[in-house]
């Protein structure tokens, strides 16, 4: 019973919580944007996610991510497989997958306030993991300057239920819930051609 409650809570907060991940909106009144990875003909990246797995956790072994699980939710109708990883009792790592390639739709950290004595270093750790997945995707960066790029994204998306910032090829988004947690996240965009 405890292990279904935790599946149903950890879904409820990588997929539903955020706002941009949910394509129908509960309330129409506040007009949230579909998240960019649930559209028809949004890019993945070149890699699934035991690939992403290997190679994160082998230039990250101090902050490794176990294997991801299949959620299995019926009234998903966006046709992606959604899986997570419990990192700790609030830090977990999820994700998007196409289906058929198994390639990956977005990344995701999402952390869960916790209140009392260990918030500071559990809010440490989050941040420390959200900073190795952003210098993942651009490794020519220093653990320094992640810290400093992901900290200004969040103040920029503090507050926000959902802001996004392009850099290049990728998207970073932020979703600023509050008490009820911040998620981050990676995700691959579409290049244009430049037209003469």
């Amino acid at each position: 019973m405890k292990k279904a409650a935790g599946a149903a809570l950890l879904f409820g907060c990588l997929f539903l919580h955020p706002a941009w991940a949910d394509p129908e909106p509960q309330d129409r009144s506040e007009h949230m944007p579909t998240a960019p990875y649930l559209l028809a003909g949004s890019p993945t990246f070149d890699m699934t996610i035991a690939q992403f797995r290997e190679q994160y956790n082998s230039a990250n072994p101090d902050l490794p991510i176990s294997e991801y699980r299949a959620i299995d939710d019926r009234d998903d109708k966006s046709n992606l497989t959604r899986a997570a990883s419990k990192i700790n009792e609030n830090l977990y790592a999820s994700t998007a997958l196409e289906h058929g390639t198994g390639k990956i739709k977005t990344l995701q950290i999402t952390w869960l306030p916790i209140q009392g004595p260990e918030e500071k270093s559990a809010h440490d750790k989050a941040l420390a993991y959200m900073a190795a997945m952003l210098r993942f995707f651009e490794p020519g960066i220093s653990a320094e300057d992640a810290t400093k790029r992901l900290n200004n994204l969040i103040n920029k998306g503090k507050g926000s239920r959902y802001f996004s910032q392009t850099e290049g090829a990728l998207r970073f988004v932020i979703a600023d819930n509050g008490e009820k947690g911040l998620t981050f996240a990676v995700e691959p965009i579409k290049l244009a051609l430049a037209t003469p």
